[in-house]
C-alpha cells in the first residue's frame, strides 16, 4: 500500500539519533535567545537564514551557538521537555535515546563554569519522568563526547556518566567533527564507559573515510554506528556490518545540509540495504536541518521503494536497535503491529 505522510505520522516511532538541544526548534531558540539575546536571532524568520549551513564546519559554529543559549537548569528542564512534547505529539514517538552533551552546559574546563552537573542531571531527569508520564515517551540518555574539545571533554563527560549517571543513562557517544579528531585517542575512555554497563554509540564514516568505522568498531566497541555514511565506500566494511548486525544510524537530511551527501539521489541507504546492512532512519538535529523523524521516514520510503510494510519494518528495526528495556520493545513492537493491521487497512 503507498506511504502517505498521515500513515507515517501515526506510525509508532522509536528514534536513536537525536541530539538534545539540537532537537530544539525555532519557538523554544526564539524562546532561549529572548532569555539570553547575543548571536542567536529570536526572530523566526531570521532563525531560518541562521540555519543556511555552508558546509558541516559552519554547522558546527551555528550548533555551538544554539548550545550556547542553554545556560541554567531551567533552559535544560524546558528545552528537554518541550523536546519530547513535540516529538510525541507530532511524531508518534514512543521511546526516544537522545545524545546529551553535558560537557558544553557544565563547561568545567572554562575560566566561568557552567552549572553544576548534579544541576544538569537533576533538571533532565525530572523532564524525562514528566515527558513519560505526560506524553507516553520513554526517554533514554546518550551521554557524548564533543569531538572538537579534546580528550579534556573526554575525561570529564566519563566522569559525568560513571559518577554522576542519570538513571536514563543507557549508551556513551561520541560526535562532533572527524576530521582532525582521530577515533583511537577516546579508545580509554569507551573501555571505562563499556565495562561500567554503558553502550558505545560513536559517530563515524559522517565527514572522513570508511577507517573512521573501522576505527569505532575495533578500538571503541561500537555496537551501533552513527551515520557511517562513508562505509559505501568499503566493500569489506559493508559485508563486515551485515555479518555483525552492527546497525547504522542513517539522517539523510542531515548528510544533504552538512554537505556530506551532495544530493539525495547519491545517498548510500540503497547500497547498505542492498549489502544487508541493518539500517535505522533518524533525524540527528531536526530543526536545524529543516525536517522532522516523519520527513525522514518518507524521504526512505522514497529512496527505497518501500511501501507500508517496509516503512513499518524500519519502525520495527529500531525498536529491536534499541537500548531500550524488553518490556518496552515488546509493547512499542506491538504498538506498531496494531497499528499496520488497522492503519493499511482500505478506507
Amino acid at each position: 500500500m503507498r506511504v502517505t505522510p498521515e500513515f507515517v505520522a501515526g506510525l509508532p516511532k522509536a528514534e536513536l539519533h537525536v541530539h538534545h538541544v539540537g532537537s530544539a526548534s525555532p519557538r523554544m531558540v526564539a524562546e532561549l535567545a529572548a532569555r539570553h539575546p547575543g548571536t542567536v536571532p529570536s526572530d523566526i524568520d531570521e532563525l531560518r537564514r541562521f540555519y543556511e549551513f555552508r558546509d558541516f564546519a559552519h554547522f558546527i559554529e551555528v550548533y555551538l551557538a544554539v548550545v550556547d543559549l542553554v545556560r541554567t537548569p531551567e533552559d535544560i528542564r524546558y528545552v528537554t521537555y518541550e523536546v519530547a512534547r513535540e516529538m510525541a505529539e507530532g511524531q508518534s514517538l514512543r521511546y526516544a535515546e537522545l545524545t546529551c552533551t553535558p560537557y558544553t552546559s557544565v563547561r568545567p574546563h572554562d575560566p566561568e563554569p557552567g552549572m553544576a552537573i548534579e544541576a544538569y542531571t537533576e533538571a533532565i531527569e525530572d523532564a524525562r519522568v514528566a515527558a513519560e508520564r505526560d506524553f507516553g515517551l520513554v526517554l533514554r540518555w546518550i551521554y557524548d563526547i564533543p569531538g572538537e574539545a579534546g580528550l579534556p571533554s573526554a575525561d570529564a563527560t566519563l566522569g559525568f556518566a560513571l559518577e554522576h549517571a542519570p538513571d536514563g543513562l543507557v549508551g556513551f557517544g561520541l560526535g562532533g567533527p572527524e576530521v582532525g579528531v582521530p577515533r583511537p585517542q577516546f579508545q580509554p575512555h569507551f573501555d571505562a564507559a563499556r565495562a561500567a554497563g554503558l553502550h558505545s554509540v560513536p559517530h563515524a564514516g559522517e565527514t572522513t573515510g570508511p577507517e573512521t568505522v573501522w576505527d569505532a568498531l575495533r578500538l571503541l566497541g561500537a555496537e551501533r554506528i552513527g551515520h557511517g555514511t562513508s562505509a559505501a565506500q568499503d566493500p569489506a566494511l559493508l559485508a563486515h556490518l551485515a555479518e555483525t548486525g552492527v546497525p547504522l544510524e542513517v539522517c539523510p537530511s542531515s548528510n544533504i545540509a552538512t554537505r556530506a551527501v551532495a544530493d539525495l539521489s547519491e545517498h548510500p541507504i540503497t547500497a547498505f540495504r542492498d549489502a544487508g546492512v541493518t539500517v535505522t532512519i533518524a533525524s540527528d538535529d531536526p530543526p536545524m536541518f529543516g525536517t522532522t523523524l516523519n520527513r525522514e521516514y518518507e524521504i526512505a520510503a522514497e529512496l527505497l521503494d518501500l511501501d507500508t510494510d517496509g516503512v513499518a519494518d524500519l519502525a520495527r528495526t529500531a525498536v529491536r536497535a534499541s537500548f531500550a528495556e524488553d518490556a518496552v520493545k515488546t509493547r512499542v513492537l506491538a504498538e506498531i503491529d496494531a497499528y499496520v493491521a488497522d492503519g493499511t487497512r482500505p478506507r
